[in-house]
């Protein structure tokens, strides 16, 4: 590990972003920001913090956007609080940031675990999300019933089943200096991850993980989706999530995803009725967007830009 010791170097490295913090929702809140305009709100997923978003900073602010990618709750330089982790108040902190930050609405873009949230969030409180657009992660429902019914996404997703264990998936993580994050990054990776996702992110991602609490905090998340599944809280939210979509979706996806399958997230059409566009990156893994930044960051300007999202 070449990277140094203090966590704030490591999450708030310098850059042509600002860094600082926000509250929301009871906690607070580190985000990264770039440019003036709309503002878009990016969304990391695990096992990752904001950034993820490095590439597409400064080119949403150069687009003519107020970019901004924020720390999940328990993650990089935001509150490691000690309850808070299912998706509904997960979500309520990413609307709750879009009002603390003066907008009265966004763009959402959400990768992995930030794509669920980001769903989430768009049906819960539509009124401040205009456009959605979600890598890497199936709508909800969608998520829930692959999961449950379909035997190669119950193997895809075998890490979620592992996290559900206490304690030891915490010091899996940050053992050796986060050397299984590292792992995983490069395993759910495509062939190109060596031009852009090089080895000096993946350090980032694994100190990161290191900060303490963070493990915990990264993981508790994925036990709430598992295990509420049978529980009245957990059978609300997937109620809940009946509700369509109704602003217009971009969906975005590596061909070669290993961990959540083109077949699971493809399905999510059925809970938009809205403009829906999909597509499908050829050759890219479960980081479309650092595996290609330039495709990605294209594709997703060009929809932001576009008047009629449902050509």
């Amino acid at each position: 590990m070449t990277l140094p010791d203090s966590p704030a170097t490591v999450v708030r490295p310098e850059g042509p972003w600002t860094h600082r913090d926000v509250a929301a929702n009871g906690a607070r809140f580190h985000i990264a920001e770039m440019g003036d305009g709309p503002l878009v709100l990016l969304l990391h997923g695990f096992p990752q913090y904001w950034w993820a978003w490095r590439h597409q900073l400064p080119a949403l602010a150069e687009a003519g956007y107020r970019a901004v990618a924020m720390d999940l709750r328990g993650v990089g330089g935001s509150d490691r609080t000690p309850r808070g982790y299912d998706p509904a108040n997960l979500a309520l902190d990413v609307t709750g940031v879009i009002r603390s930050l003066g907008e009265p609405d966004a763009a959402l873009v959400g990768h992995d675990l930030g794509g669920y949230l980001a769903w989430t969030a768009a049906v819960m409180r539509p009124k401040l999300i205009r456009r959605l657009a979600v890598a890497s992660m199936p709508h909800p429902r969608r998520w829930r019933a692959s999961m449950l019914g379909d035997l190669r996404q119950t193997s895809a997703g075998s890490y979620i089943w592992g996290f559900q264990r206490p304690w030891v998936p915490e010091r899996q993580l940050v053992a050796d200096d986060g050397a299984l994050v590292g792992r995983l990054v490069r395993e759910w990776s495509g062939p190109k991850m060596s031009d852009h996702l090089d080895d000096a992110a993946v350090e980032r991602y694994q100190r990161a993980m290191c900060i303490p609490s963070t493990a915990h905090c990264s993981i508790e998340p994925y036990r709430w989706m598992v295990r509420s599944m049978a529980r009245p809280d957990g059978i609300q939210f997937n109620r809940r999530m009946k509700r369509p979509v109704r602003v217009p979706t971009l969906h975005l996806h590596g061909s070669l995803d290993p961990v959540l399958r083109t077949r699971s997230a493809a399905g999510s059409v059925e809970y938009v009725e809205a403009p829906y566009r999909w597509r499908l990156f050829d050759g890219l893994g479960h980081w479309p967007h650092e595996e290609d930044p330039a495709a990605f960051t294209a594709e997703l300007v060009s929809w932001l830009k576009d008047p009629e999202p449902d050509r």
